[in-house]
């Protein structure tokens, strides 16, 4: 290996590095207001990529069939909860126009795009609608009735929807994998490296991201409020903050940097309907590494995910996944030690 080689393998780090800090960053979020270790996150990540994929060969993307039948289970479980609290007519019925609506709409709209060609980034607008409305209805359907529970309870739940939903992905994309076109074809030329503008994009789009949440959870209300239940969920509650709501809000934020996560990625990469568990594996392992505490911790986290994987492909590629997920098992023991487990009651 030489310096070219080095800043090549770099370079390459970084660009992974980039994506696997917004799946660490949605992990960490979610654990922090809802203590649930979001394993599903990848799933996003592919949806994402496969739904755009689809509206490239002019398809209805399965993810919109999966949307409206996670809209239909929460409404029924709304109307059920409302049978049984005895809710005026007034509330079940905006309850249940407030569930339906927006999965209903994008099923009619999305047909329709398709008869009009739409351009690339209307395509990829309704990508991001598609699959970040799946957030909320999933926290609703499958983590909102055992928001009371153990951590331990909610890690298993996570596993069964992250088999679900991987399950589905198989049943509506089907075995093969797809790529979707270049936003940026651009190439430029720096010494030994070549930026293609894909990688800028990465770069700039995870850039504009990061600013965006730091300027949320500073400057707004519903950013405070989720800090406020990140920090002492009892306390925010008596201060009347909802958990209920925090926890949506975290999952539909979750879905959307999944989402983007896998419109950024396809271009350079082949996506499977599973090819979002290793993708959110290694996310995990930084978010791991911030405590699933500690935004800026995770995202130097995921950039050295991205630097071992890289240069561990170069020396041995055969071992790569390997050597990625064998780092997890240091960074845990050192957590043990810095940062001592207390459950909060």
């Amino acid at each position: 290996m030489d310096l070219t080689i080095a800043a090549i393998l770099g370079l390459d780090g970084l660009t992974n590095g980039a994506i696997y800090a917004l799946v660490s960053l949605a992990l960490v979020l979610v654990f922090s207001v809802t203590r649930i270790i979001f394993i599903p996150q990848g799933e996003f990540v592919a949806f994402g990529a496969l739904t755009l994929a689809a509206l490239q060969m002019g398809k209805v993307p399965g993810t919109v069939w999966l949307l409206l039948l996670t809209a239909v289970g929460a409404a029924v479980l709304d109307l059920s909860q409302g049978l049984r609290e005895r809710w005026a007519a007034r509330r079940m019925a905006l309850s249940l126009l407030r569930t339906l609506s927006l999965p209903v709409a994008l099923a009619v709209l999305t047909p329709m795009l398709l008869t009009w060609q739409a351009p690339l980034w209307l395509q990829v607008a309704l990508t991001l609608a598609i699959v970040t409305a799946m957030g909320p209805l999933l926290y609703r359907l499958a983590y909102r009735a055992l928001s009371a529970a153990s951590v331990l309870t909610l890690l298993i739940v996570s596993v069964g929807v992250h088999f679900a939903l991987t399950g589905v992905g198989l049943v509506f994309f089907g075995a093969e994998g797809y790529r979707t076109p270049a936003f940026w074809e651009a190439r430029f030329d720096v010494g030994p490296l070549s930026f293609t503008g894909q990688t800028l994009i990465i770069f700039g789009a995870s850039i504009v991201l990061l600013l965006a949440m730091f300027v949320f959870f500073e400057r707004t209300l519903m950013g405070k409020a989720l800090r406020a239940t990140s920090v002492n969920r009892n306390g925010a509650r008596l201060m009347g903050i909802s958990g209920d709501a925090a926890g949506s809000l975290s999952f539909t934020m979750a879905a959307f940097i999944g989402a983007l996560s896998g419109l950024l990625i396809s271009p350079s990469t082949t996506i499977y309907y599973d090819t979002g568990f290793l993708i959110g594996l290694k996310g995990f392992v930084a978010a791991v590494f911030a405590g699933l505490a500690s935004f800026p911790m995770a995202l130097a986290g995921a950039i050295g995910v991205g630097l071992i994987e890289s240069f561990g492909s170069f020396w041995a590629s055969a071992f790569k996944e390997v050597i990625v997920f064998t780092v997890i098992l240091p960074i845990l023991l050192w957590r043990s030690f810095v940062d001592p487990h207390h459950e909060e009651h």
